[in-house]
Order: C-alpha cells, then structure tokens, then sequence
C-alpha cells in the first residue's frame, strides 16, 4: 500500500483525493494538506482520512507518508517539489512543473537528485481513445505523422475573473496538455519553431490587461511534420477535447464531442449530450495516472507512457515559446528559449 498525502484541496485536489480514495488500488490517502484548513477537513472527513492539515513540512514529517500528490497553484510547485524530494518523498505534481523553464528543470534535478517517482499530471495519456491512438501511431498504423491537430475547448460559458487568470494561462495550463500529447505521438522527433497567435475574444474587455482566452500554436518538427494546437476557454456547446494524427499511411482521430454514445433522434434532426467537465468525462484518465504512479512507486517500470519530469520540461518549452511568440508577433525558434 503507498501511503499519500494530497496537497491541495481545491476543485482538482478534491478529485483526486477522491479517486485516489476510491478508484485506486494500492493506494491510500493517509493527509490532506491545505491552509484553508476547514476546508481540508471537511475532505479528510468525508473520505475517512486520518490527517488535516495545514503546512506541507507537518505531513512530510509523517513517517507513513510515502508520496504527496501537488495540486496547488503553478507558483508553490518548485518548492513543494523540492521540500518533497528532501524528504525521499515520491511525487506527482500538477502541470506545469514549475513557473518558468528554469524552474521546471530545478524541479526535475531535485527529483532525480533524490531517486524518487516523478511524475507529471498529463493524463491524456492515460485516456482510452488516445492510448489506443498512440499504440496504432507506434505500431505503423498511420505510416510516418506528417500533421498533427489538437483541440482544447473548456465548456461554456466562461465564468472565471480575468483579473485573476494569468495572461498566459491558456499556454501554461491549457495547451500545454495538448504540447505534451503532441510531443508524445511525435516520439524521437523534436520541435523546431513555434508561431503563436492569440487573443482575447470570448472576454473582449480583458483585452487590455493582456488577458487571452483563445489561441492557435504551430510547431514545426525536425522530422518535417506540422502540428497546430488550439484552445478556448468557452465553448458554447460543452466540453471539447480531441486530436487527430495524419500520415502517410493514414489518418486516426481521438476523443469525441458528445459523452455518451447514446443518441436521440427527432424530427428536429439528432441530439447528444455534450456537458461534463474534465473530472466527468477524464476520471478514468485520472485514476490510470494514478495508477501508474503507485505502479512506479511499488516497482512497475513497464508503463511507458507515464510522463516524468522531461516531458514536463519539454512542454514548457513549448508553452515558453508560444509566450514570446505571441509577445513579439513572429516564429520563435526553439532554441531561442534554451539559451
């Protein structure tokens, strides 16, 4: 059994104290951490979980912790990381691994410096359509990917403050599911050069503050192939997340707009639900994360697609580079943000 502490207890850290409470095996959610400490222990009791608290240090001083899974704000990650990784503490950790590049590399160096798990919360690659995807990609199915789309849309209507989004949020903690998913199927090929146009369209008055909430992003590819990742944050018809990988040999799609395959027909022509947001309609994603990462923990080295720091430290690169592209107005090429 690997004993967790879920650090974080916001809407994306009562999921996953749920599903790791109920959903999966090997694993048992032993704290709750989190400063608004009523509402953490208002979580720890309805799951039965023997520890709220407040500060991070008190439960890294549980001895029968043995992991802490981090869903807190982007700006508490590296440290979080680090203090985890000081402690011989195994570690999953929210997108996006740290602030900046430099941050996330710091992050990884801190992991790999103290032998523990790393892993980062990309489950797309544990969602059902994608994983099959991916397997005919790797198998030849499709021949070489010579174009690669993917599509993040939150469901509508937007209801978030702006003033308290980060300008350049739809780059660091939306599409940067969709630049690791794309670097996934791509494999051994690496990113050249990323052109970014966004802008403020579902929230126009933000506009001046700098705020964005749609945008486009190519990447160019060393092998020759062209990807285009593009995101919303309000689709009026409910939650939209789907890929589509073009070869030479073929074509495979991913995800789908409704969420049930159930369909009603009428005169007025068919119908289909698609509401659910990304705890709906990606528990399973969630669950099989988090079943890799107790995998990792008790020894399973065999779950190739579970993402580590790298992959992490890629995506931001990617997200980096959309940030500068999209403040310049021009192609960015990669190595431009390595230096």
């Amino acid at each position: 059994m690997v004993n967790i502490a879920v650090i974080g207890t916001g809407r994306i850290g009562a999921h996953h104290v749920q599903a790791l409470s109920q959903d999966v095996r090997g694993a048992e959610v032993v704290a709750v951490v989190d400063p608004a400490q009523d509402r953490a222990r208002t979580l720890a009791n309805d799951f039965q979980i023997p520890h709220a608290l407040g500060d991070i240090d008190e439960a890294l001083e549980l001895e029968e912790v043995d992991a802490v899974v981090i869903s807190t704000p982007v700006s508490t990650h590296l440290p979080l990381i680090e203090a985890a990784a000081a402690r011989g503490k195994h570690t999953f950790t929210e997108k996006p691994v740290g602030a900046s590049i430099a941050e996330a590399r710091q992050a990884v160096a801190a992991a790999d410096d103290a032998g523990i798990v790393f892993q980062v919360g990309f489950n797309r690659r544990f969602a059902e359509s994608w994983v099959r995807a991916h397997d005919l990609v790797q198998r030849g199915g499709i021949g070489t990917i010579q174009r690669f789309h993917s599509v993040t849309r939150d469901p509508g209507p937007f209801t978030g403050d702006p003033a308290r989004i980060s300008p350049g949020t739809i780059f660091t903690e939306t599409l940067i599911h969709d630049f690791d998913t794309i670097g996934w199927f791509l494999g051994d090929a690496r990113p050249v050069s990323v052109y970014a146009a966004a802008d403020a369209l579902v929230a126009p008055a933000a506009k001046k503050d700098g705020f964005l909430d749609s945008a486009v992003v190519t990447i160019r590819y060393d092998s020759g192939a062209i990807a285009t990742a593009e995101a919303s944050f309000s689709a009026s018809y409910g939650y939209d997340l789907r890929g589509e990988a073009f070869g030479s040999g073929g074509m495979v799609q991913m995800g789908e707009l409704p969420n049930s395959a159930a369909r009603l027909f009428t005169a007025d022509g068919m119908h289909a639900t698609t509401d659910g947001i990304d705890t709906v309609r990606l528990h399973d994603a969630y669950v099989a994360e988090f079943a890799a990462f107790v995998g990792a923990i008790e020894g399973d080295a065999d779950i190739v697609r579970r993402p580590i720091g790298a992959d992490g430290v890629a995506a931001q690169v990617l997200a980096e580079a959309s940030l500068r592209s999209h403040a310049e107005q021009r192609a960015v090429d990669i190595d431009e943000v390595l230096r």
